[in-house]
């Protein structure tokens, strides 16, 4: 990203500079215990979910590398239990509170938002999500702002 005479990359650092340095709801708060809990999820995040979900599961989809162009379906059958139970600890915080943290949207659900946008896509993390009321209200509530309607991107092919 550039602004300015700033030149960053890598989206948390990104997302920290935009969030301090332009006029809007704080996408981190600014009280200490809150402020944790949303590095705590994006730590998770980026540190375990990403790998599983996105660049294993995901990517098996999207990616495949098999000679046709078909789902890895090896890849998905190991990464698609472990992306399930990852998905649980999600689904236990948001079965009791519409956002990760606190009472507003976060960078935390900024962070997790995407990948469930994509891991609605292929069928087991779809009928995961679906036994999911949490996950699946908080996916509902998010699609519906308007600043994430007017930036959906456009359908994949799943092979």
């Amino acid at each position: 990203m550039r602004h300015g005479d700033v030149m960053l990359f890598e989206s948390k650092a990104i997302c920290a500079y935009v969030d301090r340095a332009f006029d809007g709801p704080p996408l981190i708060p600014a009280d200490a215990i809150s402020a944790a809990l949303v590095e705590q999820w994006i730590s998770l995040i980026n540190s375990a979910i990403d790998p599983v979900c996105v660049r294993q599961y995901l990517l098996a989809y999207f990616f495949p590398g098999t000679p046709d162009g078909a789902p890895d379906r090896a890849r998905i059958e190991v990464s698609a239990p472990q992306m399930e139970r990852q998905l649980e600890i999600f689904e236990s915080a948001l079965v009791r509170s519409d956002f990760l943290v606190g009472s507003s949207f976060t960078l935390a659900d900024a962070y997790l938002l995407p990948i469930l946008f994509y891991l609605h896509k292929p069928s087991e993390s779809a009928a995961v999500l679906r036994r999911s009321p949490g996950l699946s209200a908080f996916f509902e509530r998010m699609m519906a702002r308007e600043s994430v309607r007017a930036r959906i991107p456009p359908p994949m092919n799943l092979g």
